[in-house]
């Protein structure tokens, strides 16, 4: 999860809350467990102590020896009081009190998005966790439902602390916008996706909806692309090989923060139609940007975009198109935008997740 530049939610949960809950607890000590070298940047203080486990986690397979025997052996040899796991995985093989972080169920819902050994793997071991956990941490009061119906777990068992964004995501002047269009597409307003370029990410439709829409109107309107593939994804290939408007998408690849802050801010709105998400950050950094957004009406993403948000139903196109012809004429104010985005942060979130830790350690 924590690998230099190449965070993703998940990701960024780990960084932004870790990071907090360490450096406002120098009473407690705190073990980080990685499966390969770390970064010094992810050690946040003296009272974090970082520990290489082998093997690499990179296999369902691993996943079962680093967890069942590599994490019990490290949390008896260093007296370890409470095992939180950020990405929801735990060990079978522990006593200790322990937390995870069920971020979704998407691979319950939509098994065929995900590589099969990944989805038999979560599939045969998420409801064992959600059951030997002390408490559970979600990211929001969709998931939170979800995985109390999908696996009968009592409600007050499980505690929402949901995602907030980097305090990078800002405001830019309008000279800051002109430049980065001129960078990016010649001078003319965008669209901006970002997201890793996966099937639930809703890309095939987005892009056919923009076709669309092109079509019809909004001549000189771009899209910009933010994200790379993290499995194959023909469907992504058939559309955009159909688009008559390919010319008009602009596929960046990942960009490094700083650089990606001021895409999101410069441009004319975000287009963030997933069909599952347990919170969706690209929306709130959208919004933290003073940028209107559309997104779907489904799971958590109305959670997120509150009242200001344009939602459509992301598996009709029609709706998408719809959408985006309101998202490319809103007159919303920025103020708006930025008051439902304040509801969030990671203070809060970490805050949130110290909550529910503290009230599970040993007394």
């Amino acid at each position: 999860m924590l690998l230099p530049h190449k965070l993703e939610g998940i990701g960024w949960f780990t960084y932004e809350v870790v990071k907090r809950i360490t450096e406002n607890h120098p009473e407690h000590q705190f073990y980080l467990f990685f499966d390969r070298r770390f970064d010094s940047k992810f050690v946040f203080g003296k009272n974090c102590h970082p520990i290489v486990l082998h093997p690499q986690a990179r296999h369902p397979i691993l996943y079962k020896i680093w967890f069942n025997h590599s994490i019990p052996k490290a949390v008896k040899k260093h007296s370890i009081d409470l095992f939180f796991s950020p990405d929801g995985f735990l060990s079978l093989r522990t006593n200790i009190p322990q937390i995870p972080v069920i971020h979704d169920l998407n691979f319950e819902h939509i098994p065929e998005d995900l590589p099969s050994k990944h989805t038999n793997y979560y599939k045969e071991f998420m409801p064992h966790y959600a059951r030997i956990a002390k408490s559970i941490l979600t990211v929001s009061e969709y998931s939170k439902q979800d995985i109390a119906e999908t696996y009968g777990i009592p409600k007050d068992k499980i505690h929402v602390a949901y995602n907030g964004a980097s305090e990078k995501f800002h405001l830019i002047s309008g000279g800051e916008v002109q430049a980065i269009r001129q960078k990016y597409t010649e001078g003319s307003p965008y669209f901006v996706y970002v997201g890793a370029l996966h099937k639930r990410k809703n890309i095939a439709r987005m892009l056919e909806a923009f076709d669309r829409l092109k079509t019809q109107k909004n001549k000189d309107l771009k899209l910009v692309v933010v994200g790379e593939r993290l499995f194959k994804s023909p469907d992504i290939d058939k559309a955009f090989q159909t688009m008559k408007h390919q010319r008009d998408v602009i596929f960046t690849g990942r960009l490094e923060q700083n650089e990606l802050t001021k895409v999101v801010a410069a441009a004319k709105g975000m287009v963030y139609i997933s069909y599952f998400e347990g919170f969706g950050i690209p929306v709130l950094e959208a919004l933290q940007s003073g940028v209107p957004v559309l997104t779907s009406n489904k799971t958590s993403l109305p959670e997120v975009g509150g009242d200001v948000a344009i939602y459509c139903d992301p598996f009709d196109v029609t709706s998408i198109v719809e959408g985006m012809n309101q998202l490319a004429e809103s007159t919303i104010e920025q103020s708006q935008l930025l008051a439902q985005a304040s509801q969030f942060s990671w203070d809060k979130t970490a805050e949130k997740v110290w909550e529910v830790i503290d009230e599970n350690l040993p007394k």
